[in-house]
Formats: structure tokens, C-alpha cells, sequence
């Protein structure tokens, strides 16, 4: 699985898909991006926006980003049915 989250430090909505990934036991890089909107470059190259967080799903061929649609994606993609965890 090659899934990569791109981050910023003290980021509400990035901790909030990070702690589903983890509360799932989904493997992920994490990439931290740099706190001013105009040197998020890394993001840019990959969704061609500067918001985070950002989701790279290279398994399904997925680039997303605003934390409700990943929240949504990750749990239809890897959410087990009946099986919550919190």
C-alpha cells in the first residue's frame, strides 16, 4: 500500500484524517509542508492546489484533498463493514 498524507503541523483537519489512518492500522507516509501557503510547493506538484491536507492513494489512483472528502474516500476504501474502531 503506497498512501501519503500531506500535513501541517497543528492542523486541525490533517489531524483529524491522520487519526483515521491510524485508528484503521493504515500505513502512511507523511509529508510536512512548510506553514505559508506560498512555499507549499510539494502540494502543489501533486494536487495543484496548496490546501492540506492532501491524500495520494498511488494503489487506487486517487489525489484528494479537503479532510471530509479523504475522510469519506478512507472509509469506504478501508473501513472493514460492522467493525468500528474509535
Amino acid at each position: 500500500m503506497s498512501i501519503t498524507l500531506y500535513q501541517l503541523d497543528g492542523c486541525p483537519y490533517c489531524e483529524a484524517v491522520a487519526e483515521r489512518l491510524d485508528e484503521l492500522d493504515i500505513d502512511y507516509d507523511s509529508v510536512w509542508v512548510e506553514p505559508r501557503h506560498s512555499e507549499r510547493d510539494a502540494v502543489k506538484r501533486v494536487s495543484g492546489q496548496r490546501g492540506v491536507p492532501v491524500l495520494v492513494d498511488e494503489d487506487r489512483g486517487v489525489t484528494m484533498a479537503e479532510s471530509e472528502r479523504i475522510l469519506e474516500f478512507v472509509e469506504r476504501s478501508y473501513a472493514r463493514p460492522g467493525v468500528e474502531t474509535t
